[in-house]
């Protein structure tokens, strides 16, 4: 399911995205998920908005596969990067042991909380054995829209690890904090890596 309401603030804000998150260096949480990469491994950015990480990723040897359902985003990670990032769903995730890593930085938080578990099984599917996975939500409680408009499914702590338990995977490292994102609110968040189990 794609919510369109919050696929038009990302159509009408893209380039104000791609500004505010367009760092010329990875951040910790990326070289931290880098480090635990194969040599050349393949990366699924799912939810990759400009693909900012996945320029960071080839940069280092890897091999991103870009991937976000809004064409404006894709549009502008392919002007800015020249980098193949394609549109589509989390429902598209359909691959059987072809990557090395998933990265959902903050893009599963868009998701509705019912279909977390079967998005978070096809990222299972879709992982090499002892893949790694990388997954950014927002913590909080329910469902509710941004002060801008966009859908967002808020997560305890102990609700995500519970959830990427029941899909399958191990937990590496956890950590919490908060940060400042295209609404401006300063906002709690939590960030998991985890293997497949």
């Amino acid at each position: 399911m794609v919510d369109r309401q919050t696929l038009d603030v990302y159509a009408r804000q893209a380039a104000d995205y791609a500004r505010l998150f367009s760092g010329s260096e990875p951040d910790a949480d990326l070289l931290a998920f880098m480090g635990h990469l194969p040599k050349g491994g393949r990366v699924l950015d799912l939810g990759c908005g400009p693909a900012t990480a996945s320029a960071h990723m080839r940069a280092a040897g890897f091999d991103p596969d870009p991937l976000d359902a809004s064409p404006e985003m894709v549009a502008l990670a392919n002007e800015t990067h020249a980098i193949s990032a394609r549109v589509g769903t989390f429902d598209d995730v359909d691959a059987t042991d072809e990557y090395d890593g998933v990265w959902a930085n903050f893009s599963l938080l868009h998701a509705p909380r019912a279909d977390l578990p079967r998005h978070l099984s096809a990222i299972h599917n879709a992982l090499k054995p002892a893949g790694l996975f990388h997954i950014g939500m927002k913590t909080g409680t329910g469902e509710a829209r941004d002060p801008i408009g966009r859908a967002y499914t808020y997560v305890a702590v102990d609700e995500l690890h519970n959830l990427l338990r029941s899909a399958g995977f191990t937990a590496v490292s956890t950590r919490e904090g908060t940060g400042k994102g295209l609404a401006g609110s300063d906002d709690p968040f939590v960030i998991c890596l985890s293997r497949k189990g």
